[in-house]
């Protein structure tokens, strides 16, 4: 029945749409392959032993008295050794070289993006194109995407499936994440730590688009919205869920840096106790 069950579900990470991705899924195959090398066998063997020394089989000997065999040692210490070393190999070798810091491989300088995580949508300010938008990241394909990264509120986890890795945003620190979409498309984003009443509804739309499309796209958000400054992204950060995605047509160049020196007042963060049903998506009995 799992088969039928899982029918619906999307191979996210394992359907790459950038570099990260794909070096991500190339670890995961090549540690099931080295895994394998110790599990198929392992299992080879219960199989075969089980088989040979069946109730039924006179040609299998029982020996009682026997203790040890340095040949059969030798195969057992061994194999599981060159597992451990060929694992521990890919996980230090990939671990530096998909170090979320660092800047990925390209002739185009990356496009800049600062990432704030309010309670509960995601905040993308474009500092070099003076825009900014709420629950949706337009990118251009083929180009590099350096994100700085923070939070208004409790920690929360930045996540885009097909493009790469996970990073956590947190009050008052900056984490920073290089990823690429290859070609256009839509990539859904979620965040993947749980931080209170609204989180299950706190995703967001990745668009990669032409080069074109992405300045045009730039062009329209400029004459449309309202302005990100202090005083809206107070109203901004109050609590929320379902958050239709919107733009802002101009955002303070140094809103980020304020959010992430605490010179803005975090957000309220998930409150204890019964939700309050302003909020929450649970409503009161």
């Amino acid at each position: 029945m799992a088969p039928i069950v899982l029918t619906a579900c999307q191979p996210a990470v394992l359907d790459p749409q950038g570099p990260v991705g794909l070096a991500q899924k190339m670890i995961l195959v090549d540690s099931l392959a080295i895994m394998l090398a110790i599990v198929v066998p392992t299992i080879t063997a219960t199989f075969a032993f089980a088989w040979w020394f069946r109730a039924s089989n006179a040609r299998a000997h029982y020996l009682p008295n026997w203790v040890f065999s340095g040949r059969i040692e030798l195969i057992v210490w061994s194999i599981p050794l060159l597992v451990i070393m060929l694992l521990g190999g890919v996980a230090w070798i990939a671990s530096h070289d998909l170090d979320p810091a660092k800047p990925l491989p390209s002739n185009t300088p990356p496009l800049e993006v600062q990432v704030v995580s309010l309670d509960w949508k995601w905040l993308f300010i474009y500092p070099s194109q003076g825009v900014a938008s709420v629950n949706r990241l337009v990118v251009p394909a083929g180009m590099p995407i350096h994100f700085s990264l923070t939070s208004a509120s409790v920690m929360n986890a930045f996540f885009i499936p097909q493009l790469g890795s996970m990073i956590y945003t947190m009050n008052g620190m900056t984490t920073q994440l290089n990823l690429q979409a290859d070609a256009p498309g839509s990539f859904p984003g979620l965040s993947s730590q749980y931080s209170g009443d609204g989180f299950s509804d706190m995703h967001f739309d990745v668009l990669a688009v032409s080069a074109e499309r992405f300045a045009g796209w730039i062009e329209a958000t400029r004459n449309t919205g309202p302005t990100l400054d202090p005083g809206s992204y107070a109203a901004l950060a109050r609590q929320s869920i379902n958050t239709r995605p919107f733009t802002f047509r101009a955002a303070d160049p140094g809103l980020f840096q304020l959010i992430v020196t605490q010179k803005l007042p975090p957000g309220p963060g998930p409150r204890t106790g019964r939700p309050d049903v302003s909020v929450s998506p649970r409503t009161e009995d």
